[in-house]
């Protein structure tokens, strides 16, 4: 059965320094699992996010991301950096995935941000978070500030070896764990308003 990786970019720019460094993290991870790997970009699901942090009732996009979040066999996790901490969209799109649903998920957590001076929101912010979520969070974090594209200074602080470090760490944990399987077409997400409606009832919000 064939695994998947899930890139989730909280970058606000196309094209943004947030989504290469993903899309590096998971070329790396995807070399050595074999893995597909599909990417959220939570820039397009801003106003669906917010939404259902107002309503309590999630668009069938916003059910798609979360569906595929949820279903990845790891997960490669990538915020901007703003005022010390991840990003207002990056926090709010895990508070509307339901409780548990990342529970024993290898999480690979990765930051940018303007100077290295944000590169501790890693260990302080991002790492508690899916520590609480009960996600299993690799020991290496990456961080890429602005300096960092294109400089090589040694295999402690060059980029390239950082993301090959956290993605070798992912593709072992991904490989040690049997694949999700497939969504069966009868758990396919069904927004609550359509399960209402084809039992005749009208919500009211």
């Amino acid at each position: 059965m064939s695994r998947t990786l899930v890139v989730v970019s909280a970058g606000l720019s196309s094209p943004s320094s947030t989504r290469l460094l993903g899309d590096r993290l998971a070329q790396a991870a995807a070399r050595e699992t074999g893995a597909a790997v599909e990417v959220v970009e939570l820039r397009d699901l801003a106003t669906e996010v917010a939404n259902n942090l107002v309503t309590g009732f999630p668009s069938p996009k916003l059910g798609d991301a979360v569906e595929t979040v949820t279903r990845a066999d790891g997960l490669i996790l990538v915020t901007p950096i703003f005022n010390a901490s991840y990003s207002g969209l990056f926090k709010s799109f895990f508070d509307v995935i339901e409780a548990g649903s990342l529970q024993g998920k290898p999480v690979l957590i990765a930051a940018t941000a303007g100077t290295a001076r944000h590169s501790l929101a890693l260990e302080f912010a991002l790492r508690p978070l899916f520590a609480y979520l009960r996600a299993d969070v690799m020991p290496t974090a990456v961080f890429a500030a602005s300096e960092d594209w294109g400089a090589s200074d040694g295999p402690d602080g060059d980029l390239t070896a950082r993301i090959e470090r956290a993605a070798g760490e992912l593709a072992a944990a991904v490989s040690g764990r049997p694949a999700t399987p497939a969504v069966a077409a009868e758990d396919e997400f069904v927004p609550f308003d359509q399960q209402l409606a084809r039992l005749g009832i009208t919500s009211s919000r």
